[in-house]
């Protein structure tokens, strides 16, 4: 596989309603989409980072910097086996997994085509159709929530995870629960809580929750664990996981009891199979995280949850929750009972409309190989 090209794009998408966590309110992103070529293919990848440094360090303006300065001149014009070894010629480059991912995914994208495979085969993935859940920011009011929530169950989704934030919780899961007694229900605290809130957020055992994903800090794990041991409650950790060390030292310090995995936080295909290989090995379920991503990376959340570890529902959920037109065809569909077909065709399994990118693209950048 030779690299003859990188691109790098980047897209403006109106979300189709704002989302609100605790870190603010999202009402457009800026995306950036890789598309890489090599003998007569071109694979798609996107990059997840956010606008500002809120959930990561890492920004839109930060990864095109390191696209740009950094990956495609360690890339363009290389021959590689497989998109595998690009995570070891990256290397030399610390942190920036975001970006890292992005570009790796264009990749594998490209293997499967070469090898006539469903990327999620190629990964070595196993189920037909993955599970969906569905993420709701903080709304407006109570009762807001409440009818968002009935919206989101009569559309099919098999969970419900709510973001919480200090002096909005405790409220909002037993409004939750009252209304909705038997669903599958876990809030995100996007880690706005600290270790010495502990007590206030035991009083959520109450709920029956799934989990409670990310209270404290994003770079914690040690505190997590003294956490967990006071909380029936499952811990599940996301901005504290980069890579497989970081998931081994949470599992044996008992910081968490579910991952959550985000292709574009660990750096990529190559370290995300390596983190839940470990966590079926020690029988930790995972399951896939979403960063408002458009139809691409929504494809390839789709692809890495048709992996056997991913045995709770993610947030991979129909491109017509966020935007009013995607970027793929056939657009992402969840049906009636909650589920998403992983595609059976080569490579992506979703078709990149080269003129919806072509009408929303902002700035582009290519580097050809010499």
């Amino acid at each position: 596989m030779k690299i003859e090209s990188l691109t790098l794009r980047e897209v403006g998408m109106e979300l189709r309603h704002p989302f609100e966590t605790s870190f603010g309110v999202t009402r457009a992103r800026r995306i950036l989409l890789v598309e890489a070529a090599s003998e007569g293919l071109s694979g798609w990848g996107e990059i997840t980072a956010a606008e500002g440094p809120f959930y990561s360090p890492e920004t839109t303006e930060t990864a095109w910097h390191v696209v740009r300065d950094f990956i495609a001149p360690l890339l363009v014009g290389k021959t590689l086996n497989a998109a595998s070894e690009l995570a070891a010629l990256l290397t030399p480059i610390r942190g920036h997994n975001m970006a890292k991912a992005g570009v790796e995914a264009a990749l594998w994208d490209i293997e499967a085509q070469q090898k006539g495979v469903p990327l999620a085969r190629l990964l070595g993935g196993v189920l037909e159709e993955i599970a969906c859940g569905v993420s709701i920011g903080l709304q407006e009011s109570t009762p807001a929530l409440l009818s968002k929530i009935e919206q989101e169950l009569a559309a099919g989704y098999q969970r419900v995870k709510i973001k919480i934030k200090p002096g909005r919780d405790l409220e909002l899961a037993r409004a939750v629960r009252e209304r909705f007694p038997r669903i599958k229900l876990m809030v995100d605290a996007n880690s706005a809580y600290r270790l010495e809130d502990a007590a206030h957020l035991k009083k959520l055992d109450d709920y029956y929750l799934m989990m409670i994903e990310q209270p404290l800090a994003y770079d914690d794990i040690h505190q997590h664990a003294r956490l967990q041991a006071q909380l029936e409650t499952p811990v599940c950790l996301d901005e504290s996981i980069h890579n497989a060390r970081h998931a081994q030292a949470a599992i044996e310090l008992r910081a968490c009891q579910i991952i959550n995995l985000k292709l574009g936080r660990v750096g990529g295909y190559t370290e995300a199979r390596r983190i839940h290989d470990l966590c079926r090995e020690r029988t930790i379920p995972l399951w896939c995280g979403g960063m408002l991503e458009s139809g691409v990376g929504r494809a390839h959340n789709i692809a890495l949850s048709s992996l056997p570890g991913f045995a709770l529902p993610g947030d991979v959920s129909a491109s017509q929750r966020y935007w009013a037109e995607d970027i793929i065809e056939p657009e992402v569909e969840v049906s009636r009972q909650g589920t998403i077909r992983v595609p059976t065709t080569p490579g992506l399994g979703f078709s990149v409309r080269r003129g919806r990118v072509e009408k929303l693209t902002v700035r582009q950048e290519t580097w050809r190989a010499r």
